[in-house]
This record gives structure tokens, C-alpha cells and sequence, in this order.
């Protein structure tokens, strides 16, 4: 089969001839239509992302959407045929999405949302799975809370934005001028960091009191923000970018909680996978009942093209979410 394969960080990703794999027991084979591209991606491929822990030469890409070829011993609720979609690969010893087939467990897929093409699907399985954990296994949020979601024009962003309307929060979002009109279209309030502070805002939309839930895609300065604009004594904090050194005065003295989120942690330890899946099982209801849609980018790429795809996505220029199509 044709697959992307990478044999040294920072190098350019090569299309190659290698053996299509054969599902073991617990997997499913499934044929690839579509891989989306996450920024995470592309930091494996730069070798810059450590925690991801893949050794060389390797298949990356994360997201996948595509059907059923086979199943293996010891697989229920899946068929040959079926259309799937999940975060299945490119990261540990996992081969990723950007092959032709993908042997996958079969804990880590979902069908998927029948109101969804393949290069939806292929847009949402980390994103989803992310502002999942964060906002609901962590947060628990529900109906009247005030939610604010930092990015929230962004891949992972836009999803936690209608996850918490989903919900039925009252959700608000940070982003950049360019940005404000794609958190409006989502039902979110926008507020443009870049010229408003942050005790501007929470005095603003809160009276002073903070939010309940704060979701921080961005990290660093952006995530001690959070810890000032939380409520007091009931607030929380989650991130998905929690890895620098912080202060944790401002959250302490306002008596509320941080949870992080590390969504690789299933597929790098084996543990947790079933919950991978019992999530787009949930996220795809939701995008049948048409509380969920990705935006994606409409450039089209292939496995030709993918370091194209990565370069877009590393500059931060995309219009939504890119996806690569693998095969037809």
C-alpha cells in the first residue's frame, strides 16, 4: 500500500511502497479516506513533540475517517463496510492515518455521524475528544453556566465552543480581529483579546465574578489569564496546553480548581481506550442532531501533498481544519 513516511525529524515526509498491515485481535482494518492534520502533527514530524514518544521510521497523522475492510479475532460491533472515524494512530507505537489501511483498536473508533462526510469525520476525533475531557469528564459543565473558551475560532477551540452550546452554556471565546466573526457564526460572544484585558472582560460579561468554566487552547500567558478569570469558590480551570511553569496564587486565592488534559494518554499507555470511543460515539450524535460541525479549510491535499498540508497548518493560516484525502 502507499503511505506518508517519515524517517527523520525535520526532514520532509516521503510517499512510500509498504506492506499493508493485517488486523490482530481487537483490531479493524480500515481503509483510509481521509487524515486530518493537526498542529500536533506537525511538531512529531519537526521532532518537537517529546511527550509523543514515536520512534522512526513511522506513518504519522492522528485523525482518520475511512471504512471497514476486515476485522479481527475478538472484534464486536463492527463489519466490513462499515464507515468509522477516530484518533487512532501516529503517536507511540500506533501507525497513523496517512497510509492507505490502518490496523486500529478497535476500543479507539466510532461509526461515523451519517450527516458528516469522510472529510468532516477526519476533521473532529482529537479536537472532539479534547474539549470533551476538558469541559465535560472534567468540568462537568451544564445548562446556565458562563463557559469561556480561549481560541475559540481554532481547531480544537471551535469544537468546545458548540460542545458547551450544546450544553447549553452561555459560552463566550477569545480570539484574534480576524477571527471574532467565526466565534459569532458559532453562537459564541467573541471578545478580541488583543484590545480588551482581561479584567475588562470579566468585569464585562461576568460583573467581576469570573467564569465557571475557562477551556485554554493556547497555553502560557493565556493559561495564568485563565487563573484570573475564573469564579471564585466554583470555577474551573482546564487545559490541554499545561506544560510550562505557572503560578498558582490567582487560582488559590479565589478558591478554585485546574484539571489538565493529556489527550494521547490511552494510545501511549493502552489504558483508557474505550472511552476514546464511548466520546465520538457521543460527538457524533450530537453532529446528527446538527449541534456539531467542523469548519474545514478547502484546499484540497493528498498523500502527495501532505508536507503542503503541514507547512498550512504550521503557519497557522488555515481557514479550518486540514484535511489530507488518502483514497477515494
Amino acid at each position: 500500500m502507499r503511505a506518508v513516511v517519515l524517517r527523520e525529524f525535520g526532514r520532509p515526509m516521503l510517499v512510500e511502497e509498504i506492506d499493508q498491515p493485517a488486523p490482530a485481535a481487537g483490531q479493524v482494518l480500515v481503509r483510509v479516506v481521509a487524515s486530518g492534520v493537526n498542529p500536533l502533527d506537525t511538531k512529531i514530524q519537526a521532532g518537537q513533540a517529546a511527550h509523543a514518544r514515536i520512534r522512526l521510521p513511522a506513518v504519522l497523522g492522528l485523525d482518520l475517517a475511512g471504512v471497514v475492510a476486515a476485522v479481527g479475532p475478538e472484534v464486536a460491533g463492527f463489519e466490513p463496510g462499515d464507515e468509522v472515524y477516530g484518533l487512532c494512530g501516529g503517536v507511540g507505537d500506533l501507525p497513523g492515518s496517512l497510509a492507505e489501511y490502518a490496523a486500529v483498536d478497535a476500543r479507539l473508533l466510532a461509526r461515523k455521524p451519517r450527516t458528516l462526510s469522510m472529510r468532516e469525520a477526519a476533521a473532529l476525533p482529537l479536537a472532539a475528544i479534547t474539549s470533551w475531557e476538558g469541559l465535560i469528564d472534567r468540568a462537568g459543565v451544564r445548562a446556565g453556566q458562563k463557559v469561556l473558551v480561549h481560541g475559540g475560532s481554532g481547531g480544537v477551540g471551535h469544537v468546545g465552543v458548540q460542545l458547551a452550546l450544546a450544553r447549553n452554556a452561555e459560552v463566550y471565546a477569545t480570539g484574534g480581529p480576524a477571527s471574532l466573526p467565526v466565534i459569532e457564526s458559532l453562537g459564541a460572544v467573541p471578545i478580541d483579546y488583543t484590545s480588551t484585558t482581561v479584567e475588562e472582560y470579566v468585569r464585562r460579561y461576568t460583573g467581576g465574578a469570573g467564569f465557571d468554566v475557562i477551556a485554554d487552547n493556547v497555553g502560557g500567558a493565556t493559561l495564568d489569564a485563565s487563573f484570573a478569570a475564573v469564579r471564585t469558590y466554583h470555577g474551573h480551570v482546564v487545559s490541554a496546553l499545561g506544560w510550562g511553569s505557572h503560578s498558582l496564587a490567582p487560582l488559590s486565592f479565589r478558591g478554585a480548581t485546574y484539571s489538565g488534559v493529556f489527550t494521547l494518554l490511552p494510545m501511549l499507555t493502552g489504558r483508557g481506550r474505550e472511552h476514546h470511543g464511548d466520546i465520538l460515539r457521543e460527538v457524533a450524535a450530537l453532529a446528527e442532531a446538527g449541534a456539531l460541525r467542523p469548519r474545514l479549510d478547502p484546499r484540497p491535499f493528498t498523500l502527495d501533498t501532505v508536507m503542503d498540508a503541514h507547512r498550512l497548518v504550521a503557519a497557522g493560516t488555515a481557514a479550518g481544519k486540514v484535511v489530507v484525502d488518502v483514497t477515494g
